[in-house]
């Protein structure tokens, strides 16, 4: 199917537009698609004009607009899985005094989709809307475990516990595939331990992950056993609303 280039043209600029740490320049997007400026101008005014960018008054660069924030709210807010999952979360947070997170893949990556804080004064907040990496989170292995996809071809290190070798990668999947939950021990963020298990559809595809995270001097690992249980056990217990039913 040929596409519209205008629109695509478009697309490709606020994908840019989220993937830059700062603002961006005509010129660097003039660039980035091979166009002049003076089209590429129309563009981001045409953008601008419906909220998707804005331009800084004094630099005159572009970053992405509010009504991006208004789209993903709107996207986030009509996720069964996150309304479903919403009491599940909560249960979490009540039985282990820790904060409870559900992410989804989304981009090779896994998206936080929604959070329940807990009321510990030292707790792990991560944004909702948060992309992370699928080889170093709690729910991003617990996605990788279960889901028919491979992990990234680059294993970045985010802290000297995070595992960058394939095959080390495969043998610790298959271990908490086994154990039915994974862990992240300071893998993605230093003295930060997480917990997350697998949430099935009725077809037993994997939709979803769920699971805790807490301070390590709070998240021992001598603690990690008993709170994998109850994580293991509210996670069947949103997959059974799913209409899953293990064996």
């Amino acid at each position: 199917m040929s596409e519209i280039q205008s629109l695509a043209r478009g697309l490709k600029i606020l994908n840019l537009l989220a993937e830059s740490e700062d603002s961006v320049g005509i010129t660097e997007i003039a660039d980035y698609l091979g166009m002049d400026k003076s089209s590429i101008s129309r563009v981001m005014q045409t953008l601008a004009s419906y909220g998707y960018a804005e331009q800084d008054s004094i630099t005159r660069r572009y970053r992405l607009g509010p009504q991006v924030v208004v789209l993903g709210q709107t996207l986030l807010e009509r996720t069964p899985l996150r309304d479903q999952a919403r009491p599940y979360l909560q249960q979490l947070v009540d039985r282990t005094g820790e904060c409870a997170h559900l992410g989804v893949l989304a981009q090779g990556q896994v998206l936080y989709l929604d959070q329940v804080e807990s009321s510990a004064t030292l707790r792990v907040n991560t944004r909702i809307g948060t992309l992370a990496p699928l080889h170093c989170t709690a729910l991003g292995k617990a996605l990788l475990s279960y889901a028919p996809l491979d992990p990234p071809d680059q294993l970045a290190a985010f802290t000297t516990r995070t595992i960058t070798n394939h095959e080390a990668l495969r043998v610790h999947l298959d271990h908490a595939r086994r154990q039915g939950y994974a862990v992240d021990d300071e893998e993605y963020n230093y003295d930060v331990r997480c917990v997350a298990a697998p949430v099935f559809d009725h077809a037993r595809k994997v939709v979803g992950a769920i699971g805790i995270s807490g301070p390590a001097g709070r998240m021992s690992l001598e603690r990690i056993p008993g709170t994998a249980a109850i994580v293991c056990e509210v996670a069947k217990a949103l997959s059974n609303r799913f209409s899953f039913r293990p064996r």
